[in-house]
């Protein structure tokens, strides 16, 4: 309270000379307990909730109120102000977040580092007991919000990710915070919030290590473009983790497929993807079946764009490529006795299916799995394709393979199938289609990552399909308008 002069005390310092004025107080505020002032910083009567939420630049504004119920307390702070060891950790957690591909910034990080200076000082300045509770609040705030970056990914923090989606239920953040606390056990729980994959690990791992330790080399004008593609991968693998088992794993960008297993490679091979024009899409499904010396049932879109034009120059196309006419109702038709020239899009009421041989699309083996798109896994007549660096080549998105006997002989024994399968001579004159049901279907992931790691080492590959820029765009968009050659 300010202090309180008499009248005579009063006139008699207004007539003093200010030498002898006596010195005043200044006034002397008197703060609201900290429960109090936590409480006033969550609450949302005033404008709104999401009014609120913005004017105090509440990242996380749901799970922060979850964590801090009905009763706030101080989370990270003691009695005295001074910070707690969880405190401590969380700081330097959000400061390291470029390891993570994220940006101290989108965590208020310098913020949050001079309030904690501010509690630090010996001799503390007025307001300190709100400076505790905003410090609270906000390092709650960015906490949480970095545990959902992590395990949602940042760009999509509020729909439900594939891991949640499998659990069948959300991730709650401010319960796995609360937890964490309990048990001092902070940073092993926001690290846990990342995807559980290897390769999202070992990306993370690398750039890790290059940010604390530079190797030798690095020039400052190549990181920067290494450390966003690295960045906006991690994004990716957030947005679609794989669950941690043994699985097929496509990487469009790498041209490559690789058998997983307890966190191993243990195949590998050599893919030919579509081209720009028709990309592979990405998915996640599951090898059900292979079938050697397949028939090849032509998609409708192929049968329209491609054969229909061929058709009405020259009926004998069919016959010439292995290929068979037949009606609705699955009855074998001859070519040439159709007027192509009338067949249009809206009346071409036929299928075609091309026998297997040698000059079957799919060659000697298809592997089968659900999806919306109409694509497969399958073995290709042209095995020189292989040896191209580039091989977005395909035209409808298929995905051809090499070597696949090797992944074919693999799914048998992992099904505890003793089953020999013909050599690739032998399948060449095979003409009777055969089916191979797995008793255990592996997962299939087809991702797109424009960059990997490999025991520790870091490769990156072209983009084939042009996507990162515009990620990038959105992860870093100080760098975008700077000129970034990302």
């Amino acid at each position: 309270m300010a202090v309180q002069l008499c009248s005579r005390t009063q006139e008699a310092v207004s007539g003093a000379s200010s030498a002898h004025r006596p010195q005043v107080q200044p006034q002397q505020q008197v703060e609201l307990p900290i429960d109090s002032l936590l409480r006033a910083l969550l609450d949302t009567t005033a404008g709104g909730m999401k009014a609120a939420d913005a004017r105090r630049g509440f990242r996380a504004a749901a799970p922060l109120r979850a964590f801090y119920g009905t009763e706030p307390a101080p989370a990270w702070t003691l009695a005295s102000g001074n910070l707690t060891a969880d405190a401590t950790t969380a700081l330097a957690l959000l400061a390291d977040t470029p390891a993570f591909g994220l940006r101290p910034t989108d965590y208020g990080v310098p913020h949050l580092m001079a309030l904690s200076d501010s509690l630090a000082l010996a001799a503390p300045l007025p307001g300190r007991t709100s400076r505790q509770a905003r410090f609270d609040i906000e390092l709650s705030d960015a906490v949480l919000r970095f545990m959902l970056d992590l395990y949602r990914g940042r760009l999509r923090p509020y729909g439900l990710s594939p891991r949640e989606k499998r659990a069948k239920r959300a991730f709650d953040a401010a319960a796995a915070l609360r937890a964490a606390l309990a048990g001092h056990q902070l940073k092993s729980a926001v690290l846990a919030c990342q995807p559980p994959n290897r390769e999202y690990r070992q990306l993370q791992a690398a750039l890790a290590q290059r940010l604390h330790q530079p190797p030798p080399g690095d020039t400052s004008a190549q990181w920067p473009a290494q450390y966003q593609q690295i960045a906006l991968n991690l994004e990716r693998w957030r947005w679609e983790p794989i669950p941690d088992s043994e699985y097929v794993l496509i990487n469009l960008p790498a041209f490559a497929l690789q058998v997983v297993r307890a966190r191993r490679v243990v195949q590998q091979h050599r893919v030919i993807i579509g081209k720009a024009e028709t990309p592979t899409p990405t998915l996640s499904s599951a090898i059900r079946y292979f079938t050697t010396a397949p028939d090849w049932h032509v998609p409708r879109s192929i049968a329209l764009k491609e054969i229909l034009p061929e058709l009405r120059k020259d009926a004998g196309y069919l016959a010439r490529n292995n290929m068979a006419l037949y009606d609705q109702r699955g009855r074998i038709l001859d070519p040439n006795r159709i007027n192509w020239k009338q067949v249009t899009p809206g009346n071409f009421f036929y299928s075609i299916r091309q026998s297997s041989g040698c000059d079957n699309a799919l060659g000697n083996i298809v592997f089968r799995f659900d999806n919306p798109y109409s694509i497969y896994l399958h073995d290709t007549p042209y095995r020189e394709l292989f040896t191209q660096p580039g091989r977005a080549m395909s035209s409808h998105g298929c995905i051809r393979l090499e070597k696949p006997l090797q992944l074919a002989a693999y799914l048998l024994r992992r099904d505890g199938r003793p089953v020999r399968l013909p050599s690739e001579e032998a399948f060449a004159g095979q003409l009777q289609s055969k089916d191979y049901i797995l008793r255990r279907p592996i997962p299939l992931y087809v991702r797109y990552a424009t960059c990997a790691a490999e025991a520790g080492e870091l490769k990156f590959y072209a983009d084939s399909y042009g996507r990162d820029r515009a990620l990038c765009r959105a992860l870093f968009p100080a760098a975008a308008k700077a000129g970034s050659p990302m």
